[in-house]
Protein backbone atom coordinates (compact mmCIF):
# COMPACT_ATOMS: atom_id res chain seq x y z
CA UNK A 1 0.00 0.00 0.00
CA UNK A 2 3.10 2.08 0.86
CA UNK A 3 4.68 1.82 -1.88
CA UNK A 4 1.83 2.48 -4.32
CA UNK A 5 1.17 5.74 -2.44
CA UNK A 6 4.56 6.37 -3.26
CA UNK A 7 4.83 5.54 -6.81
CA UNK A 8 1.30 8.21 -7.39
CA UNK A 9 3.44 10.83 -5.38
CA UNK A 10 6.01 10.64 -8.00
CA UNK A 11 3.99 10.55 -10.67
CA UNK A 12 1.29 13.81 -9.85
CA UNK A 13 4.09 16.04 -8.26
CA UNK A 14 2.15 18.75 -8.15
CA UNK A 15 -0.81 17.20 -5.71
CA UNK A 16 2.36 15.76 -3.93
CA UNK A 17 3.69 19.14 -3.59
CA UNK A 18 0.25 20.25 -1.67
CA UNK A 19 0.11 17.17 0.29
CA UNK A 20 3.64 17.77 1.71
CA UNK A 21 2.85 21.74 2.02
CA UNK A 22 -0.50 21.47 4.25
CA UNK A 23 0.67 19.60 6.71
CA UNK A 24 3.54 22.56 7.15
CA UNK A 25 0.60 25.60 6.40
CA UNK A 26 -1.48 23.41 9.12
CA UNK A 27 1.31 23.16 11.97
CA UNK A 28 2.54 27.09 10.66
CA UNK A 29 -1.18 28.49 11.56
CA UNK A 30 -1.20 26.37 14.82
CA UNK A 31 1.96 27.36 15.73
CA UNK A 32 1.38 31.12 15.26
CA UNK A 33 -2.13 31.51 16.78
CA UNK A 34 -1.17 29.10 19.56
CA UNK A 35 2.15 31.64 20.59
CA UNK A 36 0.33 34.86 19.59
CA UNK A 37 -2.56 34.59 22.14
CA UNK A 38 -0.58 35.38 24.95
CA UNK A 39 1.39 38.46 23.30
CA UNK A 40 -2.15 39.92 22.41
CA UNK A 41 -3.92 39.27 25.83
CA UNK A 42 -1.19 41.50 27.23
CA UNK A 43 -1.27 44.63 24.85
CA UNK A 44 -5.37 44.02 25.31
CA UNK A 45 -4.45 44.52 29.10
CA UNK A 46 -2.16 47.25 28.34
CA UNK A 47 -4.68 49.35 26.02
CA UNK A 48 -7.30 48.76 28.44
CA UNK A 49 -4.82 49.94 31.18
CA UNK A 50 -4.05 52.85 29.71
CA UNK A 51 -6.92 54.03 27.83
CA UNK A 52 -7.22 57.40 30.64
CA UNK A 53 -3.74 57.86 30.01
CA UNK A 54 -1.93 61.29 28.80
CA UNK A 55 -0.75 60.59 25.19
CA UNK A 56 3.23 60.37 26.24
CA UNK A 57 2.45 57.51 29.41
CA UNK A 58 0.03 55.77 27.30
CA UNK A 59 2.67 55.38 24.20
CA UNK A 60 5.26 54.16 27.07
CA UNK A 61 3.01 51.71 28.45
CA UNK A 62 1.84 50.42 25.04
CA UNK A 63 5.59 50.53 24.36
CA UNK A 64 6.39 48.16 26.83
CA UNK A 65 3.77 46.08 26.63
CA UNK A 66 4.62 45.28 22.85
CA UNK A 67 8.27 44.49 23.80
CA UNK A 68 7.05 42.22 26.71
CA UNK A 69 4.55 40.76 24.56
CA UNK A 70 7.36 39.64 21.63
CA UNK A 71 9.48 38.09 25.29
CA UNK A 72 6.10 36.53 25.44
CA UNK A 73 5.92 35.24 21.96
CA UNK A 74 9.62 34.01 21.71
CA UNK A 75 9.11 31.87 24.83
CA UNK A 76 5.69 30.51 23.87
CA UNK A 77 7.01 29.53 20.46
CA UNK A 78 9.65 27.59 21.63
CA UNK A 79 7.31 25.40 23.72
CA UNK A 80 4.44 25.16 21.38
CA UNK A 81 6.29 24.35 18.07
CA UNK A 82 7.92 21.08 19.58
CA UNK A 83 4.78 20.07 21.00
CA UNK A 84 3.34 20.08 17.52
CA UNK A 85 6.26 18.40 16.21
CA UNK A 86 5.93 15.65 19.04
CA UNK A 87 2.11 14.96 17.96
CA UNK A 88 3.10 14.64 14.22
CA UNK A 89 1.91 11.08 13.82
CA UNK A 90 4.91 10.45 11.38
CA UNK A 91 8.13 10.64 12.88
CA UNK A 92 11.70 11.32 11.00
CA UNK A 93 13.89 8.44 10.76
CA UNK A 94 17.05 7.61 8.72
CA UNK A 95 15.78 6.78 5.45
CA UNK A 96 17.37 7.19 1.12
CA UNK A 97 14.81 8.04 -1.44
CA UNK A 98 12.91 10.20 -3.96
CA UNK A 99 11.97 13.43 -2.63
CA UNK A 100 7.88 13.22 -3.16
CA UNK A 101 7.35 10.35 -1.21
CA UNK A 102 5.64 9.83 2.13
CA UNK A 103 8.83 9.18 4.20
CA UNK A 104 9.96 12.69 2.85
CA UNK A 105 6.87 14.51 5.09
CA UNK A 106 7.79 14.25 8.44
CA UNK A 107 11.17 15.34 7.12
CA UNK A 108 9.62 18.52 5.71
CA UNK A 109 7.42 19.23 8.80
CA UNK A 110 10.19 18.49 11.12
CA UNK A 111 12.53 21.25 9.17
CA UNK A 112 9.54 23.37 8.34
CA UNK A 113 8.75 23.71 12.03
CA UNK A 114 12.40 24.17 13.68
CA UNK A 115 12.80 27.10 10.39
CA UNK A 116 9.93 28.97 11.79
CA UNK A 117 11.72 29.61 15.17
CA UNK A 118 15.10 29.63 13.64
CA UNK A 119 13.88 33.24 11.51
CA UNK A 120 11.55 34.16 14.20
CA UNK A 121 13.12 34.45 17.56
CA UNK A 122 15.82 31.62 17.65
CA UNK A 123 18.43 34.10 17.30
CA UNK A 124 17.95 36.82 19.75
CA UNK A 125 18.63 33.05 22.26
CA UNK A 126 21.69 32.00 20.77
CA UNK A 127 23.62 31.10 22.70
CA UNK A 128 21.42 30.53 26.11
CA UNK A 129 19.70 27.65 27.69
CA UNK A 130 16.46 28.81 25.86
CA UNK A 131 18.16 27.69 22.08
CA UNK A 132 19.63 24.36 24.03
CA UNK A 133 15.64 23.82 25.54
CA UNK A 134 14.50 24.21 21.96
CA UNK A 135 16.70 21.91 20.28
CA UNK A 136 16.70 18.91 23.09
CA UNK A 137 12.76 19.27 23.24
CA UNK A 138 12.68 18.76 18.90
CA UNK A 139 14.52 15.82 20.03
CA UNK A 140 18.28 16.58 19.46
CA UNK A 141 20.50 13.93 22.27
CA UNK A 142 22.71 16.27 23.75
CA UNK A 143 24.91 15.72 26.83
CA UNK A 144 26.02 17.97 29.41
CA UNK A 145 27.39 21.44 29.45
CA UNK A 146 27.35 21.77 25.79
CA UNK A 147 27.09 25.59 23.73
CA UNK A 148 25.60 25.83 20.35
CA UNK A 149 26.24 29.10 18.94
CA UNK A 150 24.44 28.99 16.03
CA UNK A 151 20.99 28.41 14.55
CA UNK A 152 21.91 26.88 11.79
CA UNK A 153 20.60 23.62 12.76
CA UNK A 154 18.26 21.29 10.70
CA UNK A 155 16.73 17.87 11.39
CA UNK A 156 17.56 18.19 15.15
CA UNK A 157 15.91 15.00 16.16
CA UNK A 158 19.02 13.10 13.62
CA UNK A 159 21.55 14.77 15.74
CA UNK A 160 23.61 13.52 19.13
CA UNK A 161 26.11 15.93 20.54
CA UNK A 162 28.07 14.13 23.51
CA UNK A 163 29.09 16.09 26.78
CA UNK A 164 30.78 19.69 26.81
CA UNK A 165 30.50 20.09 22.50
CA UNK A 166 31.21 23.59 21.23
CA UNK A 167 29.55 24.37 17.99
CA UNK A 168 30.68 27.63 17.24
CA UNK A 169 29.30 30.78 15.81
CA UNK A 170 27.01 30.37 12.46
CA UNK A 171 28.11 26.70 12.62
CA UNK A 172 25.90 24.39 9.93
CA UNK A 173 24.55 21.46 10.88
CA UNK A 174 21.98 18.89 9.04
CA UNK A 175 21.79 15.48 8.81
CA UNK A 176 20.88 15.09 5.24
CA UNK A 177 21.99 15.68 1.59
CA UNK A 178 21.24 15.08 -1.60
CA UNK A 179 22.79 12.58 -4.62
CA UNK A 180 21.89 10.97 -7.57
CA UNK A 181 18.23 12.13 -7.60
CA UNK A 182 17.49 10.97 -4.23
CA UNK A 183 17.53 12.43 -0.64
CA UNK A 184 19.71 10.60 2.37
CA UNK A 185 18.49 11.63 5.95
CA UNK A 186 21.02 10.10 8.31
CA UNK A 187 21.87 10.69 11.69
CA UNK A 188 24.91 13.15 12.72
CA UNK A 189 26.86 12.12 15.90
CA UNK A 190 29.67 14.83 18.04
CA UNK A 191 31.47 12.76 20.74
CA UNK A 192 32.64 14.63 23.74
CA UNK A 193 34.70 17.42 24.05
CA UNK A 194 34.88 18.27 19.97
CA UNK A 195 34.59 21.71 19.25
CA UNK A 196 32.25 22.39 15.36
CA UNK A 197 34.62 26.26 14.66
CA UNK A 198 32.73 29.26 13.07
CA UNK A 199 31.36 28.77 9.91
CA UNK A 200 31.78 25.19 9.64
CA UNK A 201 29.06 22.69 8.17
CA UNK A 202 28.58 19.47 9.11
CA UNK A 203 26.72 16.96 6.57
CA UNK A 204 24.20 13.68 7.16
CA UNK A 205 25.82 10.67 7.79
CA UNK A 206 29.28 11.97 9.85
CA UNK A 207 30.40 10.66 12.72
CA UNK A 208 32.99 13.06 14.89
CA UNK A 209 34.82 11.10 17.57
CA UNK A 210 35.80 12.64 21.07
CA UNK A 211 37.83 15.90 21.89
CA UNK A 212 38.24 16.42 17.92
CA UNK A 213 38.34 19.95 16.32
CA UNK A 214 36.20 20.95 13.46
CA UNK A 215 38.25 24.01 12.09
CA UNK A 216 36.17 27.11 11.00
CA UNK A 217 34.75 27.41 7.98
CA UNK A 218 35.72 22.99 7.18
CA UNK A 219 33.06 21.29 5.61
CA UNK A 220 32.56 17.60 6.61
CA UNK A 221 31.02 15.67 3.89
CA UNK A 222 28.51 13.00 4.19
CA UNK A 223 29.48 9.36 5.41
CA UNK A 224 32.64 10.70 6.95
CA UNK A 225 34.22 9.21 10.29
CA UNK A 226 36.37 12.00 12.04
CA UNK A 227 38.92 10.92 15.08
CA UNK A 228 42.00 12.71 16.62
CA UNK A 229 44.16 10.76 14.91
CA UNK A 230 42.94 11.55 11.23
CA UNK A 231 45.08 14.26 9.52
CA UNK A 232 42.00 16.84 9.15
CA UNK A 233 41.79 17.58 12.69
CA UNK A 234 43.51 18.24 15.63
CA UNK A 235 43.11 17.30 19.26
CA UNK A 236 41.46 19.43 21.88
Amino acid sequence: MLDWLDKKLNRFKGISFVVIMISVIVGYLLSLSLALTPPVFIMQLAYDYSIEFSPIYKSLTLAFSLCLSYLCFAITLIIVVPALNWIMPLKLKAWRGRYYSLNIIPWYYHNALVQLVRYTVLDIMTPSPLNRLFYQMMGMKMGKNCIINTSNISDPCMIELGDNVTVGGSATIFAHYAQGGFIVIAPVKIGSGSTIGLKASIMGDVVIGDRVLVKPHEVVYPKTRLYRDDKLQEAS
